[in-house]
């Protein structure tokens, strides 16, 4: 059994609040380190959070001009020389299928002027196993949960971040990313996906009224189509069940403007159900515009309504864009609306970023137009681009 397997049996035979100290001591023992921490994303996905025993932890980093930040924006290790103290500190992204979760930092010993590549290589696989055993201790313990906060979470929001089913993830054929603001304090916005062989299910809600109520309703909606989607019916089926749902429940006094998409695979054929939703924008060779959709229902506002897909094509090279209406309605301090012209220029802005960071880009750039006093309504940004299924592709 070779060491990165060892260590993988070790992970996953380990309590879950332990996994990481388990880890600190493998690399420890393997390569001599002198330190070893894990540094998580926060809800914001502006700091690095060290994770240890609350309240005695290091102070977070910053994700932009840190060097860990650097290793977890490029998704690339990045290596900091410290001659004087003859070390080299190694910081690998800690991520599963996409999904950033954090940084480990790894300081080693050093003799000459570099760290070898196999070493790198080596720790990074330490790291890509540790990502997939937080993944799944997150079900058992609070620790990593716990790390992630830069401060307190509303009951609202805890809500909602528990529902989500990341922030980022990546295929061969697609890479997306998307974020909510005001992290820690999110009403009811929310986004959910789900993929197949063939089939990419998306969805993206914009929330109706505030704490509380706003949460339990999208989390009977999002729960409500998760439940048709597992059934394996149809996009109709699933948003008329959630309909139903939402409307036996509400009567109608309250409802969810989601919009809902299937992407098939192989093909980039979509179906589209705009429920009274999020706005849909394409960036398409270096033009920016806004994709019209057919107008339906929100979910819950009438019984028996009855949902029509429309269906559209993606192009490779494609990017996407699901903006709630807390974005392009946001007010400046001094009562100017977020205009049309500004979000293009920030849809363009970020072109050169990868999906999983333009959705934190654009929305750092709404704060600036809204400034920093408390948020009005929700803001949600999702990114997708569209590669196309390589050729030859099994699956």
């Amino acid at each position: 059994m070779d060491r990165t397997s060892a260590a993988e049996r070790a992970l996953r035979e380990a309590a879950p609040h332990e996994i990481f100290d388990v880890l600190r001591s493998l690399i420890e023992d393997r390569f001599r380190a002198r330190a070893v921490e894990l540094l998580m994303a926060d809800y914001a996905m502006t700091k690095l959070q060290p994770v240890g025993v609350l309240p005695h932890t290091l102070r977070p980093l910053p994700v932009h001009e840190s060097a860990p930040g650097r290793a977890f924006g490029a998704q690339e290790p990045h290596c900091v020389y410290d001659a004087p103290a003859s070390t080299v500190t190694v910081h690998l992204p800690v991520s599963v299928r996409g999904d950033r979760l954090g940084v480990l930092s790894v300081t080693l010993p050093i003799n000459g002027d570099t760290v070898g590549t196999s070493v790198v290589g080596e720790l990074q696989l330490f790291a890509d196993a540790l990502a997939h055993e937080v993944v799944v201790a997150e079900r058992d313990t609070d620790v990593f949960l716990q790390a992630r906060r830069a401060e307190r979470l509303t009951l609202a929001a805890e809500m909602q971040w528990q529902l989500l089913p990341g922030r980022s993830c990546a295929r061969p054929e697609y890479s997306l990313g998307a974020q909510l603001e005001p992290a820690y304090a999110i009403f009811g916005d929310s986004f959910d996906w789900s993929a197949s062989a063939d089939d990419l299910y998306l969805t993206v809600s914009n929330g109706m009224g505030e704490g509380i109520d706003a949460a339990l309703l999208t989390n009977l909606a999002v729960n409500a189509l998760r439940n048709a989607r597992r059934a394996g019916l149809s996009l109709s089926d699933q948003a008329y069940l959630a309909d139903q749902a939402v409307h036996g429940q509400y009567g109608g006094a309250k409802y969810l403007a989601t919009l809902l998409l299937r992407f098939y695979l192989p093909t980039g054929e979509v179906e589209v159900i705009d429920a009274g939703s999020p706005r849909m924008w394409r960036l398409r060779a270096g033009a920016v515009e806004t994709v019209e959709l057919e107008a339906q229902n929100p979910l819950g506002m009438f019984d028996d309504t009855v949902y029509v897909p429309q269906r559209l094509a993606l192009e490779p090279g494609d990017r996407l864009f699901f903006i709630s209406d807390g974005v392009y309605d946001a007010l400046s301090p001094g009562g100017e609306k977020y205009s049309l012209r500004a979000l293009t220029k920030s849809i363009t802005s970020t072109r050169l970023l990868p999906a999983s960071q333009v959705p934190r880009a654009m929305l750092q750039e709404l704060l600036g137009h809204r400034g920093s006093g408390p948020a009005a309504d929700d803001s949600l940004v999702m990114c997708l681009d569209w590669y196309g299924r390589p050729v030859g592709t099994l699956v």
